[in-house]
């Protein structure tokens, strides 16, 4: 019988890597072992399997320096372990409580963080290409719970994923979780019925921790009001996921549509991010915080919410968030970026280019393409740094500048001159932007201030034989 169970167990688990494609012949997993049961039973599992899925094991762990002699245990243990395995190890040691306290941050965090960080050099070290975790069924409740409490959004209702990319100090680790369906008390049955040895970590009973709390206190509760509640949250989980999924497809249209980015910021347009729905904004502004810190850890579905709230206020306004970085909210755009003069959307200009029209030219950090239109109508590709001109109106003696004193047009929809010093001001534009903004010019009249407006008198009209399409790209954009 307790071989039959091991059997299950072991087919479960190879079944569970085989149908989410956790590993591909010839992968090389590092397998992070505590000494815990979990982590325990994985590393039994994986070697028990490692000829049929066609991978070779390596062995770390971390000494967090937190239980003194406990962890010294722990770390000996595994080491013992992995020899007698036959399996190479990696055993190393960190101060969390220093890393934490220069971090400000939780002992979970903190923990969490500089786990982390050892497991991707020691991949890197041996060569491993994927980091085992053994976080089971248990664990991903625990943390769609935790996410809850912490008023997380879709995203937190995920939970975990059985294969995620997760980028540490720069380098991109590929996590597996071949638990991730299995409960804890199978993998303590399964320990136990081949008389395996594992470690308690006494801080896992200790209250300070909110996970901890949640295992301990709060789920109990729950399950005397439901005691199908686990799987309730699991159900939760994977609807949220199949949605987020759909969500995300959407908003990758959307994004190819509206965003761009300009350096270090990304730049969204606001006509088009106005009108779509609050769920792909959310999804679109997720993706502009990912690209801008390198992933979503500092931040929180209420910064998301900050930030939508803020869109109705007009030009200027900003919000601040974590680690200097400003959402700001200009004329026809939104900007996401670490610092006001990183925020600016342009490239210094210096002197005075002549366009080829039509044709391509390149203007420093810009290229600028022209093309000429017969008819009027107007492509739906109307954007900051995209637009159409009545061509007899605007000739093909073009160039593009940055502005100079005494500059002065008639904004579009407007009836009288106006300083272009003054509309700049008006439009609440940063004094450290102003100089950067490329000026298309005719014959020194201006047609068109880039990202801003164009001058009346160069619009399309019913009467319009011709038009000019100008595109202005940066060369940063990607």
């Amino acid at each position: 019988m307790k071989a039959n169970k091991q059997t299950r167990l072991e087919d479960r688990v190879y079944d569970f890597i085989l149908g989410h494609n956790l590993v591909t012949p010839g992968d090389r997993i590092l397998v992070a072992v505590s000494g815990g049961p979990d982590s325990i039973a994985l590393l039994r599992l994986l070697h028990n399997l490692r000829n049929a899925l066609k991978v070779t094991i390596v062995v770390a762990h971390l000494n967090h320096n937190l239980r003194g002699d406990e962890s010294d245990g722990d770390a000996l243990y595994v080491a013992e372990l992995a020899q007698s395995m036959g399996l190479p190890f990696s055993i190393g040691g960190r101060d969390v409580n220093e890393y934490r306290d220069r971090h400000k941050l939780t002992l979970e965090e903190a923990a969490r963080e500089v786990r982390y960080k050892y497991l991707a050099e020691v991949a890197a070290d041996s060569a491993s290409n994927l980091i085992a975790i053994g976080h089971t069924r248990n664990d991903n409740v625990e943390t769609i719970l935790m996410h809850m409490i912490r008023g997380a959004g879709m995203m937190g209702l995920k939970g975990l994923a059985p294969r995620t990319r997760r980028n540490v100090d720069g380098q991109n680790v590929t996590i597996i979780r071949p638990l991730l369906k299995i409960a804890r008390n199978d993998i303590e049955s399964y320990c136990s019925s081949l008389g395996l040895v594992t470690r308690t970590d006494s801080t896992n009973i200790s209250m300070s921790a909110l996970r901890n709390r949640i295992r301990l206190e709060l789920l109990p509760l729950l399950r005397e009001y439901n005691p199908a509640v686990d799987e309730a949250f699991l159900r939760l989980s994977h609807i949220a996921g199949d949605e987020l999924d759909y969500i995300d497809q959407k908003s990758e249209e959307a994004w190819e549509k509206i965003a761009r980015r300009h350096g270090d910021v990304i730049v969204l347009e606001r006509d088009g991010f106005d009108f779509l729905h609050p769920a792909l904004q959310r999804s679109l502004l997720r993706r502009a915080a990912r690209e801008i810190y390198g992933s979503l850890k500092d931040i929180e579905a209420s910064h998301i919410e900050d930030i939508l709230d803020h869109t109705d206020r007009g030009a200027g306004k900003q919000v601040e968030l974590k680690g200097g970085v400003v959402f700001t909210i200009e004329h026809s755009r939104y900007l996401l970026g670490k610092k006001e003069e990183t925020l600016c959307p342009y490239s210094p200009m210096s002197g005075e280019y002549d366009l080829v029209v039509p044709g391509e030219t390149v203007c420093g950090d810009w290229k600028v393409i022209t093309e000429i239109i017969v008819g009027n109508q107007i492509g739906d590709d109307v954007k900051s740094f995209t637009n159409y001109f009545d061509y007899d109106k605007t000739g093909f003696g073009l160039s593009m500048r940055s502005r100079k004193p005494g500059d002065r047009f008639i904004p579009l929809g407007m009836t009288h001159e106006k300083k272009l010093k003054d509309y700049l001001i008006d439009a609440r534009v940063p004094c450290s932007w102003r100089d950067h903004i490329p000026v298309i010019v005719s014959e020194g009249k201006i047609v068109w201030l880039a990202g801003y407006r164009m001058d009346e008198g160069f619009k399309v009209t019913e009467d319009t034989q011709k038009m000019l399409r100008i595109e202005i790209i940066h060369n940063g954009d990607r």
